[in-house]
């Protein structure tokens, strides 16, 4: 009723603006789904490359190392003994390198997803060269973490770098403690111990005696889903690994 007298009111709103943008937002979803499948495509292409070059390094490497070898025979000579050797460290240390770059492509190729830590742990323990040293694994059961598909390398390299480094080490211990919002997973042993000035370069690619690749790689690894890691031990008492777990990336289900 507009003043006493039966009337109809009718809209009319432009959506030429509207529909414009609608336009625009499809073409441009069409084209980060054409860029999306090339970035695919790419990324196999190169994971083939990658794995094509890595698999004829090797068998290089490998015909090397049976030359090298032949000639070791063929020359006993105790001068050259030495050189050999240098050889021959060079040689492993090429050969764990290209199964760095192996490990490095496959992180976060794979959505996280939860797992328990105790059995990564227990995983873990079965191929790290341990010897004598005891391992203490105090991780509750079916307490979990959300994390890039390697996080059991990140493990197996912190036991493996207590055994090569840890001189008088004789016990490698993880254990989980609250801190504010975080949960720390601990890794103590009681061994050699790292000097302050290096318990940040311990976390450098190449920082190291052997590859120094295991604790760059470690930390990559943990970089996926907001993880830290950090060395707070006291030389000559031991080594401290402190991983410090973001609240939404752990979660406790119970014993399975």
């Amino acid at each position: 009723m507009i003043g006493g007298v039966p009337s109809l009111l009718t809209t009319m709103v432009d959506v030429t603006e509207q529909k414009i943008l609608e336009k625009e937002m499809e073409f441009h979803e069409q084209e980060i789904m054409r860029f999306s499948n090339s970035l695919d495509s790419a990324i196999r292409k190169l994971n083939l490359l990658s794995s094509i070059t890595r698999h004829d390094i090797n068998n290089q490497l490998t015909v090397l190392m049976g030359y090298l070898e032949i000639l070791e025979m063929t020359l006993p000579d105790t001068s050259s003994a030495e050189y050999f050797k240098k050889i021959n460290v060079a040689a492993q240390r090429i050969s764990s390198m290209i199964l760095f770059t192996k490990t490095y492509e496959s992180i976060g190729a794979m959505a996280p997803f939860w797992q328990d830590i105790r059995a990564l742990v227990t995983t873990a323990a079965k191929d790290a060269p341990l010897g004598n040293i005891v391992l203490e694994n105090n991780l509750p059961g079916g307490t979990e973490l959300y994390a890039d598909q390697l996080i059991v390398k990140v493990f197996y390299n912190l036991m493996d770098n207590a055994a090569r480094y840890g001189g008088k080490i004789t016990k490698i211990r993880f254990s989980v403690v609250e801190d504010d919002s975080k949960k720390v997973i601990i890794c103590d042993d009681d061994g050699n111990g790292i000097p302050d000035e290096e318990k940040e370069k311990i976390f450098e690619r190449g920082f190291g005696k052997n590859t120094g690749l295991g604790l760059f790689l470690t930390r990559e690894i943990l970089n996926i889903t907001g993880i830290t890691i950090l060395e707070t031990g006291e030389q000559m008492k031991g080594a401290r690994f402190e991983i410090r777990v973001p609240e939404k990336s752990f979660r406790n289900i119970g014993m399975p």
